[in-house]
């Protein structure tokens, strides 16, 4: 089995009351990334990660495994992905003699995914030998040469361009083409995160999805944008 999903769901949510396991749309959201997982072929084992019971007794109930709970220490808000990833990892190796080749991530506040693109962003990463992780990306919403900081009271432009002298009076048309990282999917090598601690390396390369499947939930509005979507689109549900 060379490839590995982690779901990873904490028990505590700041944005958004019990967000992991909030009932979307009939199911809880967790169980969205957990579906999307299962049913990728590519994809030989699910695990979720969590520090909660509860959560992970609807995990099970959906098909994840919960071989463990995770720390506490690993929760914090100012805990880092890698921190959990390399707990699973480390248990793994230490209790099972198991080393995945990939780890792919699926956040559960990104829920709105289709098999397809998950089997082609596998594939890519397999294919491209040199490549140490992918990250899915997506055309913003805004452009960041039309965002600004702000210093005494004034703005001040984010980003500037030679070429141009006031990009943000610009039609976007016209500017440099850019990406925002969404969390439809990361994946990344097994060396990169235990050789390197890192999960991403030096060598990213990208998938690009659809805008309309970003959607990062952390509060109510984003909640709900993400049920009206789900159910216009014909995305994995469990």
């Amino acid at each position: 089995m060379d490839v590995l999903a982690i779901v990873p769901a904490k028990k505590i949510s700041r944005g958004l009351a019990n967000k992991n396991i909030k009932n979307l749309n009939g199911h809880p959201l967790i169980s969205y990334s957990i579906a999307a997982a299962l049913k990728c072929p590519s994809i030989n084992r699910v695990i979720c990660s969590t520090n909660s019971k509860k959560i992970a007794k609807i995990a099970l109930k959906y098909g994840a495994e919960v071989p463990f709970l995770r720390p506490d220490k690993y929760c914090a808000d100012n805990s880092s992905d890698i921190q959990f990833i390399k707990h699973c990892l480390n248990w793994l190796k230490r209790n099972e003699n198991y080393e995945p080749k990939f780890i792919v991530q699926l956040r559960p506040t990104s829920p709105i995914r289709f098999v397809n693109h998950l089997n082609e962003a596998i594939r890519k990463i397999k294919k491209n030998k040199n490549a140490d992780s992918l990250r899915a990306v997506s055309l913003p919403i805004t452009t960041p040469y039309k965002m600004w900081t702000i210093k005494n009271n004034f703005l001040k432009p984010l980003l500037k361009l030679k070429k141009f002298k006031e990009p943000y009076n610009m039609s976007r048309q016209y500017l440099p083409k850019v990406f925002v990282q969404t969390g439809y999917v990361d994946i990344i090598r097994y060396n990169t995160i235990v050789k390197m601690n890192s999960l991403t390396g030096n060598k990213i390369i990208s998938y690009i999805v659809p805008e309309y499947t970003y959607v990062d939930i952390d509060d109510k509005l984003s909640f709900q944008t993400a049920e009206i979507c789900i159910k216009k689109l014909n995305s994995v549900k469990p």
